[in-house]
């Protein structure tokens, strides 16, 4: 069975940079697309970043330029580079996956926080 663990949030200033990991217990990782969701208090949860099974990605308007998705089949992980980041990206950042692009079928994990704060 799967399970995902965020990890490498934190408390940062202002045009700062965070990278975050998540990493699969499973053997199938390589099988799904995988996503990056955050959520801030108060609003619904939403995609920040995507990557297919071969390594296409995808974006949401809010961070294109400034974030990165990445992955290393062999470690089971997928990356979510975080630069230039601002106040409003200050969320619990969580991954989840699925057979096609921004599917979410798998158990979520308990995320990581990401403060951007002076």
């Amino acid at each position: 069975q799967v399970q995902l663990v965020e990890s490498g949030g934190g408390l940062v200033q202002p045009g700062g940079s965070l990278r975050l990991s998540c990493t699969d217990s499973g053997s199938i990782f390589s099988i799904y697309a995988m996503g990056w969701y955050r959520q801030a208090p108060g609003k619904q949860r939403e995609l920040v970043a995507a990557i297919t099974q071969g390594g296409s990605t995808n974006y949401a308007d809010s961070v294109k330029g400034r974030f990165t998705i990445s992955r290393d089949n062999a470690k089971n992980t997928v990356y979510l580079q975080m630069n230039s980041l601002k106040p409003e990206d200050t969320a619990v950042y969580y991954c989840n996956g699925g057979l096609k692009l921004m599917q979410t079928i798998l158990d979520w994990g308990q995320g990581t926080q990401v403060t951007v704060s002076s």
